[in-house]
């Protein structure tokens, strides 16, 4: 099993005491080593001027050795020649260093039976040899209470370190902490509440900074659904209402058969209007779920287009509209022929119902500097001003609800348009002015 601390404060505190830790025990070994190897230099040195004051004594007088003894104070060595002893003191000879000398030229330690420790220095030239020792007890016991300091500093150290990281972790997350308080009290209701930024140049400031952006985000889509649900639930009750009304008169008047023939009529116009506002509220629920099946294939945009204007082109001819196609051979695109179809339908649409009787509307193809593939709708109706450019797309938007209505629009027509267009692979553009028409274009990948 997997032991892992819950809260991050636990987890960066342990992190600190652990990293921390390492960090004191490396410094506390590299101590330990610099101050072992420095008192050895130095011992190996004292040694070494020992051995050197012995070899000068003898080169001078060799029965002066004595000397070194009771006046240079080096009270363990040993002189040798070809094997044979030349001096020995009796310190040397009661400790019995003799294997020490024998085991090396360079200073090495060694110990004695009953536990002492020496440092033996050897030097051996011509069948010469010079051994000189010194206790270092001293220094070993030096070197054993430092080490016992240090390794009792290392868990000293690991719980000051842990200690002081739980209240640097604390310190450090209480942002988080006050973002998760503010978050949790934000609801559907109240979702222009924002976290407080304390500072927008850090990592939480960031965070919370980001956090805004999609609450922002949240809204806008709670906001856009909320007035969906509502422009959908008005849209839905004027024909039901209209119809409830209509067959309410006529049940109230007791007309002939040829009024109520008439009044079917207008409730079947009514039911066809409800169908079409259901079916184009299908569409888009689809289109946001992501349900809408979409194909890629090499798409002849002169034959779709032409499809298309001949299938709407009696509506063009009841108000007298000039409908032209404009599509060179050789424009195709790679998309979904239904989808990309179903848009330009709508367009078309549209066109036909805000252009005025006798108006002109062009439909065209043609590849596009930038390399993809464009159909296009253009008209001289009115014109759409530059303060609804950005909202033509939205569900229900009119730019001139009466004239809409008079239309028969129900204001899904360019929102439909925009999302099986997405969802054929492509995007739509629109340039537009106040009375000088409007040019709507599907834009798609070339084939």
């Amino acid at each position: 099993m997997k032991l892992r601390p819950g809260s991050v404060r636990t987890r960066l505190a342990l992190w600190h005491a652990g990293a921390l830790t390492l960090i004191v025990c490396g410094f506390s070994a590299a101590v330990f080593l610099i101050a072992r190897a420095q008192l050895l230099r130095d011992l190996d040195a004292s040694l070494a001027r020992d051995v050197a004051t012995i070899e000068r004594t003898y080169r001078q007088a060799d029965y002066d050795l004595i000397e070194v003894e009771t006046r240079a104070g080096v009270e363990l060595f040993e002189v040798t020649r070809d094997g044979r002893v030349l001096y020995r003191t009796a310190g040397w000879s009661r400790l019995e260093l003799d294997p020490a000398a024998s085991a090396g030229a360079g200073p090495a330690t060694w110990r004695t039976a009953d536990g002492r420790s020496y440092r033996v220095a050897t030097r051996s030239w011509d069948g010469l040899r010079i051994s000189a020792a010194v206790d270092d007890s001293a220094t070993r016991s030096a070197l054993d209470r430092l080490a016992l300091i240090l390794a009792l500093g290392i868990p000293c150290a690991a719980l000051a370190a842990l200690g002081g990281g739980l209240v640097l972790a604390g310190r450090v997350l209480a942002p988080v902490g006050a973002m998760a308080k503010h978050a949790r009290r934000i609801s559907a209701e109240s979702l222009d509440d924002r976290l407080p930024v304390e500072d927008p140049r850090d990592e939480f400031g960031r965070l919370a900074s980001v956090f805004n952006d999609t609450l922002g985000r949240i809204q806008d889509a709670f906001e856009r659904q909320r007035r969906f649900t509502a422009d959908a639930s008005h849209e839905l009750r004027t024909p039901l209402t209209a119809m409830r009304s209509v067959g309410e008169v006529a049940l109230q008047r007791g007309h002939g058969a040829a009024d109520y023939r008439e009044v079917i009529g207008s409730m079947l116009e009514e039911a066809d209007r409800l169908t079409a506002l259901v079916e184009g509220l299908l569409t888009l629920a689809r289109a946001d779920s992501g349900r809408i099946p979409a194909t890629r294939e090499r798409v002849d945009l002169g034959a779709l287009a032409s499809g298309v204007v001949e299938h709407l082109r009696v509506l063009a001819e009841e108000k007298g509209q000039a409908l032209t196609l404009d599509c060179p051979a050789g424009v195709a695109a790679r998309c979904d022929p239904a989808l990309v179809r179903q848009a330009l339908v709508n367009l078309l649409d549209n066109a036909i119902k805000y252009t005025p009787a006798g108006g002109a509307i062009r439909v065209g193809a043609a590849l596009l500097p930038s390399g993809e593939a464009g159909l296009q709708v253009k008209d001289d109706g009115p014109g759409i001003a530059a303060a609804h450019l950005e909202r033509i797309f939205d569900r229900f938007y009119r730019v001139d609800p009466a004239r809409s209505k008079q239309e028969g629009g129900i204001g899904l027509g360019l929102a439909i348009a925009r999302s099986v267009a997405l969802a054929g692979g492509g995007r739509i553009e629109v340039e537009s002015a106040p009375g000088s028409g409007s040019l709507f274009r599907v834009v798609l990948p070339a084939a």
